[in-house]
C-alpha cells in the first residue's frame, strides 16, 4: 500500500535516474579540485545532495507548468522511459497541483538552505544558476507553445548547460574552465533535446508546441541533431585540452556513443527506432561524468 501511494511521487520525479545528477554536478566539482584546492568528502556529499534536490524540484516544476497539456499525450514510449511507471501523475489525479507544488517548494527550500552553507560567493554563484535555471525552465514550457522560431530550445537548454558548471561554482570562480564546461555541454544538451523532441512528435503535435519536429519537420530535427553534435565535438576538442588521460578517454569514447546514436536517428523512420538512440546519449553522459571524476584520481 505504501509503495501504491509513492509510484506517482517516484513518477513525478524521475527518481530512477537519481544518480544521474549528482554525477553530473560533482563532475563540474571535481574539475575545480585541482584548479582551487579545498577537496572534502563532505563537500562532494553537500554538492551531490544539492544536485538531486535542485534536479527533483526541476522535474517537479517541469510537469506543473505543462500538466494542463500533458493530459493530451497519444503515445506513451518516451513516457515510459522517464517515468519508471509509466504515469504523468499530476495529469492522472493521483498528484494533485496542490501537492505538487508544495513538493517543489520543499524541495527548493531545502536546496537553498544547502547551497547557503557554502562559502561566498560561491553560494552566491549557485544560487543565481538555480533561480535562473527554475525562470529558464518556466520560459521554455511556454514559449514553446507559441513560437515561429526555436528560441524556446535555445535559450531554454541553457539551464542543463550550466548545471555542472553550477558544481564547478560550488568551489571555484567564474573562469575559462566554467566558459569551456559550458560550450562542451550546451551543444550536446541541444542534441539530446532534439533527440527527445523526434521520438515524442506525435504527442507534441497534440499537445499543440512548437517543438523542432513541428518547427522544422523529421529531416530538420535529425539535421539538428547533426549539427549540434558536431558543435559538441568542437567544444570537446576546447575542452579536453583542461583533462587529464582518464577524462580524455571517457570525452572519446562519449563521441563515439554519440556517432552511433546519429546513425540510428538518421537511419530511424519511427519514433520506436529513435527512442533506441536515447539510451546512448544518456550512456555517453555517464562515461563523460565518470571519467572526469575518475580523473581527479588517476
Amino acid at each position: 500500500m505504501a509503495l501504491e501511494s509513492l509510484k506517482p511521487y517516484l513518477d513525478l520525479t524521475r527518481l530512477h535516474f537519481f544518480f544521474v545528477w549528482p554525477l553530473l554536478f560533482c563532475s563540474g566539482l571535481f574539475l575545480s579540485f585541482p584548479r582551487y584546492g579545498w577537496f572534502s568528502w563532505a563537500l562532494v556529499g553537500k554538492a551531490a545532495a544539492i544536485a538531486l534536490l535542485g534536479f527533483e524540484a526541476g522535474f517537479v516544476l517541469n510537469d506543473l507548468v505543462d500538466s494542463d497539456v500533458d493530459s493530451r499525450d497519444i503515445e506513451h514510449s518516451l513516457t515510459r522511459y522517464w517515468r519508471p511507471f509509466g504515469t504523468r501523475p499530476i495529469p492522472s489525479g493521483s498528484v494533485s497541483r496542490r501537492q505538487a507544488s508544495t513538493l517543489f517548494l520543499c524541495l527548493v527550500a531545502a536546496t537553498s538552505a544547502l547551497i547557503f552553507t557554502l562559502p561566498y560567493p560561491n553560494s552566491v554563484y549557485v544560487f543565481v544558476i538555480m533561480v535562473y535555471s527554475y525562470g529558464m525552465e518556466y520560459y521554455y514550457q511556454v514559449k514553446k507553445r507559441d513560437q515561429a522560431a526555436p528560441l524556446a530550445q535555445l535559450l531554454g537548454r541553457t539551464d542543463f548547460s550550466l548545471f555542472p558548471v553550477a558544481g564547478y561554482l560550488c568551489n571555484g570562480s567564474p573562469d575559462t574552465v566554467a566558459l569551456l564546461y559550458f560550450l562542451f555541454f550546451y551543444p550536446f544538451a541541444q542534441a539530446h533535446l532534439g533527440a527527445n523532441d523526434i521520438v515524442d512528435a506525435v504527442n507534441d503535435e497534440a499537445r499543440g508546441l512548437m517543438t523542432v519536429p513541428l518547427l522544422y519537420g523529421t529531416r530538420g530535427t535529425k539535421n539538428w541533431i547533426l549539427v549540434f553534435t558536431a558543435l559538441h565535438v568542437l567544444g570537446a576538442a576546447l575542452f579536453a585540452r583542461v583533462h587529464g588521460l582518464v577524462a580524455v578517454i571517457g570525452i572519446a569514447v562519449g563521441l563515439l556513443l554519440l556517432s552511433a546514436a546519429n546513425v540510428l536517428i538518421h537511419r530511424g523512420e519511427s519514433p520506436r527506432d529513435w527512442l533506441r538512440a536515447l539510451p546512448l546519449f544518456h550512456a555517453a553522459m555517464l562515461v563523460y561524468v565518470a571519467s572526469m571524476i575518475a580523473d581527479y584520481f588517476f
